[in-house]
């Protein structure tokens, strides 16, 4: 996909000056002559171009790589783009009119999904998301919501978030250097267009990254940014997800969950729930209530766009306020 990738800098509607930055992270491929090649094509446009690498025996990760590409680059701005996808013409020009009106925030955009069908939820997410929900929705995901390789900001405010994180294969460099640019004060935008080819493929550097990596760190910045400023609060799923992010909330959290809330007749009947592994004695049983007799804020355990449209009527039904009464984490 080089190739296609490369040819869609050159296509760039951008008339300011442009440099491409390219780290070579120890391919074995023919990478090396394929991005020879485009940087002729490229500086006789008028692009200039920078190529680092290195040709140790096994790569140093994605973290690495992005950090090498930045620091061998001049730019004031900084327009990710990963070498499986492809940059619609406008995208440089579009996202660098609305990162200078933001110059501390992510900008991201809107995406094409290659093949069209291969993550069809995520990619309505990611596409759909409100403006206000860029930030509320920060727990849901197994990424950030503007995604990785749409990302565009300004060198300055990228030197005061990063790094990224340099741990390698299965470290998610993304959402980690997403929740430090969250702490320092940084703001997400998204452009409304599809300005960028997103390829799903197997052997993606994303399938590295294990689930429960990912559940580990989302857990502990939802207990960092949130549930700190709430006395207690509801979790909404008596299911197994709602039961998992119980039993992986430290103790002191824990204790502010005051029932589980669910449709599910069966789970209600049962009355409560019973923390097994606990080491408080006696171990601790929370009720489990219908969704309409629980209380927010809600901790909301159940996954979007699964269930036809029953759960998000259930949720209106109760006119709360996203952020406020309510977070989702699934």
């Amino acid at each position: 996909w080089l190739d296609e990738c490369l040819e869609s800098v050159l296509q760039q509607d951008f008339e300011g000056s442009m440099e491409l930055s390219v780290f070579n992270d120890a391919s074995k491929d023919k990478s090396m002559t394929i991005i020879e090649k485009w940087k002729v094509k490229l500086e006789n446009s008028g692009v200039l171009v920078v190529i680092g690498g290195h040709d140790s025996p096994s790569p140093r990760g994605v973290g690495y790589s992005k950090n090498q590409a930045i620091a061998q680059s001049s730019g004031s701005y900084l327009c990710f783009l990963d070498s499986d996808d492809v940059m619609m013409p406008q995208r440089v020009r579009l996202q660098l009119e609305a990162a200078a009106q933001h110059p501390t925030s992510i900008v991201g955009c809107q995406v094409r999904r290659d093949p069209p069908n291969s993550t069809e939820r995520y990619t309505r997410w990611i596409n759909q998301l409100a403006p206000d929900q860029l930030l509320t929705q920060v727990f849901t995901s197994n990424g950030p919501t503007v995604i990785m390789p749409t990302w565009f900001c300004s060198r300055a405010w990228f030197s005061h978030v990063g790094p990224f994180d340099e741990g390698g294969q299965g470290e998610p460099e993304d959402l980690l250097f997403f929740y430090s640019h969250l702490r320092k004060g940084g703001g997400v935008i998204r452009v409304d267009q599809s300005l960028l080819l997103y390829r799903y493929h197997p052997n993606a550097a994303t399938h590295s990254v294990l689930e429960t990596t990912i559940w580990t760190h989302r857990v502990r910045f939802l207990e960092e940014r949130v549930l700190p400023h709430w006395a207690t609060f509801t979790i909404w799923n008596a299911g197994r997800q709602g039961r998992r992010l119980y039993r992986s909330l430290t103790a002191g959290m824990r204790r502010k969950v005051v029932a589980f809330c669910d449709v599910d007749e069966n789970k209600i009947r049962k009355g409560f729930y019973c923390h097994e592994d606990s080491q408080e004695r006696p171990k601790p049983r929370v009720p489990i209530l219908h969704f309409r007799a629980a209380r927010p804020p809600f901790v909301i355990c159940v996954k979007l766009d699964l269930t036809g449209g029953a759960f998000e009527d259930n949720l209106r039904s109760l006119h709360l306020q996203e952020g406020r009464d309510f977070l989702h984490f699934s």
